[in-house]
């Protein structure tokens, strides 16, 4: 009987891999790169935090450099619908993510706006922001340039599809725009941000409308992706689905 000399290094693979873990030896999994998609809301940006940290992976909230961008363009009075306007003020920005304890912050030419990006105006006005493609394209490659040494995860709306169509995961994640409009409205209650339980349902219905139809990257699930419905899971659960399905393809 013959073999081939790749049937042959799986059988090593295997034999080594049985040895080492009668010795009490684990592998070191390989480290890739994770993509994770979806609506506003579906719970990306807190479910991703959870599965990098308990991974060792770092974790890029690509969402947050569109939010930076955003703050800025409302600060100058800059015309949201103009790409032309809106692509010059990111090259003469500079948005950096850095981890601390209590979570990545956002800074933007400096200054830590991680509280900032988060008001109702800048969630309002963020889509017509993130509409422009070449604006779209600068941002994919500080992005890419972020990711491109494996171990990190990172979510957003085209992440799968354009900043890394490679990546050995992609997971599109999503829940209902009711459940969606719940978490949105009890984490502005949290940070002591007044809103409408209505008007969020709204919004986010609108934002699904407005990331689903532009031009420049639409949020789209890539053919290769796992979607994860998250509207009866919570933040423990969903972070365990992803863990699971991250040790799969680590392996």
């Amino acid at each position: 009987m013959s073999f081939s000399i790749e049937a042959k290094i799986r059988d090593s693979i295997a034999i080594c891999g049985t040895i080492l873990r009668k010795k009490g030896l684990n592998y070191v999994k390989k480290k890739i790169q994770i993509a994770i998609d979806g609506p506003a809301g579906a719970g990306k940006s807190t479910i991703a935090k959870i599965a990098a940290e308990k991974l060792g992976y770092t974790y890029i909230d690509t969402g947050a450099m569109y939010r930076a961008l955003t703050l800025k363009a409302l600060r100058q009075s800059i015309d949201l619908s103009s790409e032309d306007q809106v692509t010059a003020l990111l090259k003469e920005s500079t948005i950096e993510l850095k981890p601390s304890e209590n979570g990545q912050l956002v800074f933007l030419d400096g200054e830590n706006v991680s509280n900032e990006i988060r008001s109702n105006e800048v969630t309002s006005n963020v889509s017509s922001v993130a509409a422009h493609a070449s604006m779209r394209e600068i941002m994919v490659e500080l992005q890419f340039e972020m990711a491109v040494k494996g171990g990190v995860i990172m979510d957003g709306r085209d992440i799968g599809t354009a900043v890394l169509p490679d990546a050995e995961l992609k997971i599109f994640m999503s829940a209902t725009v009711e459940e969606r409009a719940r978490r949105r409205f009890e984490d502005n209650q949290k940070r002591g941000i007044e809103s409408s339980f209505e008007s969020l349902k709204e919004e986010i219905a609108l934002r699904d409308k407005k990331d689903s139809e532009r031009k420049a990257s639409p949020l789209v699930q890539a053919e290769d992706a796992i979607f994860v419905d998250t509207t009866s899971m919570n933040i423990e659960q969903a972070a365990e689905a992803i863990l699971k399905l991250a040790s799969e393809r680590m392996a």
